[in-house]
């Protein structure tokens, strides 16, 4: 079939044409008439019919109904083992033995997630789009976890039985270092907040005298926790996990070190200048000692004693001593009847 199609605009190149104003379509494709039917002669062929010239023919349009296809859901021809797998009797560690996509062919149980309308029901586990976006945790159930440690314990060694109470570990084992793995999907498996390490101590197992006590206190600040008598320090300063561990060791150790040095100065501090109340070097601790060594001098009167030593303290003595630093410190009703009565407890 070939179409001549001239339009209204004139064509460059040929000088003096005019555009011509009618639309000319001349089809040179053979039509047979109606009667003819499906019968038309060949090209070249000598018959006696007179071919037709059509002049803008009519657009013969062919209206066939045409079903739409319907969209059907291409499946694996294994689509139907979960059926067959028993939940109770399986071995699930070898039916999701380590992380992967999601297999609904491989789930005997009903999982489904996403919605299209906030009140209908959730999608299937088959072709769930949903479903192959998350990472699944199938590989870490209950009795796979056994069963990986119990492969491990070989490799263990058993706990102490000695150490069957928490004071027993808390005793042989004072330092606790506290730290946090990250598990997540990414294209890393390394996470910032891994480097942070927390070392927590108790004060009291700390070898520290009075005055070193009274100076690791004012180092520390509010690192120390008065309730539990913990210190915990954080570092998380240096980049990896093992820097930030000794880091924290070197600031225990300085700590530790500085708190015993002695200055010149501190030598020169009176009872006035301390900055908590010790019994034990002030006046009613030699008012104490005067009583319990009462001697009398040539006039009568009693002598002033030192106060007494350490071994010298007995329980009463300590009670009353407790009971005084408690009056000094903060006077409450609650410590006026515990001075009341452990001065009572002493004299009688």
């Amino acid at each position: 079939m070939s179409l001549l199609s001239v339009s209204r605009n004139s064509v460059k190149g040929l000088g003096g044409f005019k555009p011509i104003g009618a639309h000319l379509t001349l089809n040179y494709a053979v039509r047979l008439s109606a009667q003819a039917g499906a019968d038309a002669p060949e090209f070249g062929d000598s018959s006696d019919e007179f071919r037709q010239l059509v002049i803008k023919p009519p657009r013969f349009v062919e209206s066939k109904k045409t079903k739409k296809a319907g969209l059907h859901m291409v499946m694996s021809k294994d689509y139907k083992r979960a059926d067959k797998i028993d939940p109770a009797n399986v071995d699930w560690k070898s039916v999701w033995p380590g992380p992967r996509t999601f297999d609904p062919n491989s789930i005997p149980i009903p999982v489904r997630q996403g919605r299209l309308k906030p009140k209908a029901r959730s999608f299937g586990k088959h072709a769930n789009m949903e479903l192959m976006k998350i990472p699944t945790f199938f590989h870490l159930t209950p009795p796979a976890i056994e069963a990986h440690c119990k492969e491990l314990q070989r490799f263990c060694t058993p706990f102490p039985k000695e150490l069957d109470t928490k004071a027993k570990c808390e005793q042989h084992f004072p330092l606790t270092v506290i730290t946090n793995d990250y598990l997540h999907s990414s294209p890393t498996i390394r996470d910032p907040q891994a480097r942070i390490v927390t070392v927590k101590l108790k004060v009291k197992d700390i070898p520290l005298d009075n005055h070193a006590r009274d100076k690791f206190m004012r180092l520390v600040r509010d690192q120390y926790d008065e309730k539990t008598g913990t210190l915990t320090i954080v570092t998380d300063r240096c980049p990896l996990r093992k820097q930030n561990y000794d880091y924290a060791q070197y600031l225990l150790t300085a700590l530790f070190f500085e708190s015993w040095k002695v200055e010149t100065w501190e030598s020169e501090k009176t009872l006035e200048d301390m900055e908590v109340y010790e019994w034990d070097k002030n006046v009613s601790s030699k008012a104490l000692a005067s009583i319990l060594k009462w001697t009398p001098d040539k006039l009568g009167k009693s002598v002033f004693h030192e106060p007494l030593k350490s071994e010298e303290l007995k329980p009463e003595h300590l009670a009353y001593g407790a009971a005084v630093k408690e009056v000094v410190e903060g006077e409450s009703k609650n410590g006026l009847d515990q001075y009341k009565t452990a001065a009572i407890r002493l004299l009688i």
